[in-house]
């Protein structure tokens, strides 16, 4: 997720001298640095003091360690802490800096990686109306954002666009498998697949109409299309969906509780 921050502000002109990556693996920040020509360095402490933004790209697990670290050199510089560690929330990240940070949690999603991705941001009480401006131009490098006003929302968002890409990779899957065990080779059922889900994503986005006029404009009564609707709402899909996010959401939740603790 990092490497694709990186990419997606240098390709949208942010200079690449303002830009310090920081990692304990020196293999990877010579990746980095060969591919787009940062500043890169193995002390988190100097990367603190050159910028006026932190982005706290690490795994939840090791994110105290890191806040502790770095403590003293943020209470001096006062920047604004953007984190897109999963579950990590704001109350934590706060009692391992020691003083009133500027912090904005982010909720990124897996096509971030490919410039598509979906953030939803949070913002404490103490960052400024530039502060957010900042944030929300860093992750709308890899797609596009939303904000929301309740931390505990994110939890929501994780359900929701977080968690799924896997939903629909898993409909694809058995869409692509039924289609095999219809008579269909694998490779032509692949790719009916593949685009329809494409094509269904775009026409939703770029018509601006909702989901549900959609699916009614392309449900002729009587014909296959309402056949097959009418035998997923029979099964009750919408609850099994609804349950679904439900123990996502919850499971978000205890996350959060587990690494609160540590």
């Amino acid at each position: 997720m990092a490497t694709s921050l990186i990419g997606g502000l240098v390709a949208g002109g942010h200079p690449r001298d303002a830009i310090w990556v920081t990692d304990v693996d020196a293999d990877k920040l010579g990746q980095v640095q060969d591919k787009f020509q940062v500043n890169t360095t193995g002390n988190n402490n100097l990367a603190v003091h050159r910028a006026e933004t932190i982005v706290l790209a690490v795994k939840p697990q090791v994110m105290s360690k890191v806040l502790e670290h770095i403590a003293q050199s943020a209470r001096e510089e006062a920047p604004l802490l953007v984190s897109i560690a999963a579950g990590v929330r704001e109350r934590d990240i706060l009692s391992r800096l020691g003083y009133d940070a500027a912090i904005v949690r982010t909720m990124p999603n897996t096509p971030a990686l490919l410039g598509c991705g979906a953030t939803a941001l949070f913002a404490n009480p103490f960052v400024s109306p530039e502060q957010r401006s900042r944030a929300e131009n860093i992750l709308r490098a890899v797609g596009i954002t939303v904000w929301v006003e309740n931390e505990t929302l994110l939890d929501a968002v994780t359900a929701l666009s977080g968690s799924g890409p896997a939903y629909y990779f898993l409909l694809m899957e058995m869409m692509e498998r039924i289609g095999v065990d219809l008579g269909l080779d694998r490779d032509a059922a692949r790719v009916l697949v593949l685009q329809t889900a494409l094509g269904a994503a775009r026409m939703a986005k770029e018509t601006g109409d909702s989901p549900e006029n959609l699916r009614r404009r392309v449900t002729s009564p009587g014909g296959t299309t309402q056949a097959a609707l009418e035998r997923l709402t029979a099964g009750d899909f919408e609850d099994i969906l609804l349950q679904a996010l439900k123990a996502a959401r919850d499971r978000a939740v205890a996350l959060g509780d587990e690494l609160g603790g540590g």
